[in-house]
C-alpha cells in the first residue's frame, strides 16, 4: 500500500518509538495531502543545494561528498544544472570589508610542513584568495587543508577543484533565476558587540543592494542577533532563525530548542526557522507550533540525503530541504511531485508518470524505527 499522506500529530516522537510500532493508514482518516496544500493546489517541497551541489567531508569514502568543491561558482552552477530551488553559501567579511563565501571559521594551510591556521575575518581580500586554486594561469595558490570536529587534519582534495570566491563574483557569474539563501555566518565561540554585527552585514547588504538586482534572496543565520539585525536593516528579502532544535546546546538559550526559535522569529518579525532534521523527528509535533505562528519550516542536515526522510517531510508539511546530494533529491522529489490521482483529476498513465516511494505498514514500521537510530548517530 502506498504512504498517501501523514499528520504530524499522527506520528508517534521518533526517540520512543515502540518496537511494535506500526500506523495503519486504512485507519487514519487524516493520511491525506492537506500539509501541502495551497488553495486546493499540491505544493512542491523546495530543493536547496547545500554550498551549492554539496559539502565536502575529505576524510569521506562517498565520492560525492569529494566531487566539487564547496561554496564556489563551480559548485553553484552543478547545482543549478538541476530543478533546484535556491543554492545555500555561508557568507563572512574579510578585514577589508568584502563578503566571501567559505564556511568554515578558520582557513588551514602548509608552510615548511606545518599546519598554519588563520581566522577568516583576520585576512584580508587578497589573502583569502591567495589560498586553493588561482584563476590565473601558472598561478599556484596555498594548499588547502581542512580539521574535523575531532581534530584531525586532512588535505582538502576534490575531484573538481575551483577557486575561492565573493558574494560579489557569486551575484556576478551564477544564472541571475538561481536564488540564493545567503547564510550569515558568525564564529559560535565569539560574543559580538551590536555595533560589529551592523558593520558586517551593511556590508553585505551593500553587496546585495548593488548586484542581487531580481534574483530572490532568502538571508538565514545561526547567531540570533544577527537574525534580528538583518531584519531590521532591510524588508526586501525574508530573513529564517538556523537552529539545532537543541540536538547541540549552547550557552544563548534561543539555540537550545525550536520553542525558543519560535519565541524569537515571533518577536522579531523574522519570516521561518531551519531547523536541524532530526529535532523535527525527534519531536514532529512542534511542525504544529511552527505553522500556527504562520512561520515557514526548513530542515537541514545530512538525513536530507535521504529520499525516503525527503518523501516523509513533504507529507509532514516541512517546506523545504537542504541536500547535498542534489542529483539524487532533485529526482526524487521530481517523482514525488508527479502526477497523482486527485478526485476525479486525470492522471497519467502509467507509463507516463513516476512511480513515488511505496511503503508497506512493516516497511513504515521499520523505517520509523531506523530514523531514531540515524539521529542518535
Amino acid at each position: 500500500m502506498a504512504l498517501k499522506a501523514v499528520h504530524v500529530s499522527d506520528v508517534p516522537s521518533l526517540d520512543i518509538v515502540p518496537e511494535t510500532a506500526t500506523l495503519d493508514l486504512s485507519s487514519q482518516p487524516r493520511f491525506r495531502r492537506e500539509a501541502n496544500k495551497v488553495d486546493g493546489e499540491l505544493k512542491k517541497i523546495l530543493v536547496i543545494g547545500h554550498r551549492g551541489s554539496g559539502m565536502n567531508v575529505v576524510q569521506s569514502s562517498d565520492q560525492r561528498m569529494r566531487a566539487i568543491r564547496e561554496n564556489s561558482i563551480l559548485s553553484f552552477k552543478a547545482a543549478a544544472a538541476f530543478p533546484v530551488d535556491f543554492v545555500e553559501f555561508d557568507v563572512q567579511v574579510t578585514k577589508d570589508d568584502c563578503p566571501v563565501i567559505f564556511h568554515d571559521n578558520f582557513i588551514l594551510s602548509e608552510l615548511e610542513g606545518e599546519v598554519i591556521e588563520k581566522r577568516v575575518t583576520d585576512l584580508t581580500l587578497d589573502e583569502f584568495l591567495s589560498y586553493g586554486p588561482q584563476d590565473s594561469p601558472g598561478e599556484v595558490g596555498k594548499p588547502l587543508f581542512r580539521k574535523t570536529k575531532d581534530g584531525k587534519i586532512f588535505e582538502w582534495k576534490v575531484e573538481n577543484d575551483a577557486p575561492l570566491c565573493t558574494l560579489q563574483e557569486a551575484f556576478e557569474k551564477v544564472n541571475p533565476s538561481i536564488s540564493f539563501n545567503i547564510e550569515l555566518k558568525f564564529d559560535d565561540q565569539i560574543e559580538y558587540k551590536e555595533d560589529e554585527l551592523v558593520h558586517v552585514l551593511q556590508v553585505i547588504l551593500n553587496v546585495v543592494s548593488n548586484y542581487a538586482k531580481d534574483r530572490p534572496i532568502l538571508f538565514s543565520s545561526f547567531q540570533p542577533d544577527a537574525a534580528i539585525l538583518i531584519r531590521k536593516l532591510q524588508s526586501n528579502y525574508p530573513v529564517f532563525f538556523l537552529t539545532n532544535g537543541g540536538t547541540e546546546i549552547y550557552k544563548d538559550q534561543r539555540r537550545n530548542s525550536l520553542d525558543e526559535a519560535i519565541k524569537l522569529c515571533l518577536a522579531s518579525g523574522l519570516q521561518g526557522i531551519v531547523s536541524q532534521v532530526k529535532a523535527i523527528f525527534r519531536n514532529p509535533s512542534a511542525i504544529n507550533g511552527i505553522k500556527e505562528s504562520n512561520l515557514s519550516l526548513i530542515t537541514y542536515g545530512q538525513l536530507n540525503n535521504v529520499p525516503e526522510v525527503v518523501y516523509m517531510q513533504y507529507l509532514m508539511g516541512i517546506e523545504g530541504v537542504i541536500v547535498d546530494f542534489v542529483p539524487e533529491i532533485t529526482d526524487a522529489v521530481s517523482d514525488i511531485m508527479g502526477p497523482v490521482k486527485e478526485g476525479d483529476r486525470e492522471t497519467a498513465s502509467a507509463d507516463e508518470a513516476k512511480a513515488k516511494p511505496q511503503f508497506s505498514q512493516h516497511e513504515l514500521s521499520f523505517l520509523l524505527k531506523l530514523i531514531p537510530e540515524l539521529i542518535r548517530s
